[in-house]
């Protein structure tokens, strides 16, 4: 399943490719947790409280993979044990900042998942992917 764009990103490339508005792209990309859909309008719940905190994220090259362009994460990524539940976690975004910043795109997770204290939720590298349509 490819990851949804959001209104920021989408705002962001659209101007850059047609109207040469300059876009900085983050430094850094940042997954997080939600337990209600972001949305394109970036308007979901995340996760908060019991040692959460947004995990930096690295992608290899794009390359094109099953017709589509493709990102895929590079590295594992572990969040802190959590030390209070977390509650249903149900999707999950790219973001442009460890706090604040913008929504880049983001997805329902295929195994939806209640973190519990003590857990440390874990995604394995090539797992966490963004794909375009060509």
């Amino acid at each position: 399943m490819a990851m949804q764009i959001s209104n920021y990103l989408s705002a962001a490339l659209l101007n850059q490719a047609f109207r040469n508005a300059t876009w900085t792209p983050p430094g850094t990309v940042y997954l997080a947790l939600y337990t209600s859909d972001p949305t394109a309008a970036d308007t979901g719940t995340e996760v908060s409280g019991g040692a959460y905190a947004r995990q930096a994220i690295a992608f290899g090259a794009a390359a094109v993979e099953g017709g589509k362009m493709t990102v895929k994460s590079s590295a594992d990524v572990a969040f802190p044990i959590a030390t209070a539940d977390w509650g249903l976690v149900t999707h999950v975004g790219l973001r442009t900042a460890s706090t604040g910043g913008n929504l880049l795109c983001s997805q329902a997770l295929a195994n939806q998942r209640s973190v519990l204290v003590g857990d440390t939720p874990k995604f394995l590298a090539g797992s966490t992917l963004v794909r375009f349509a060509q």
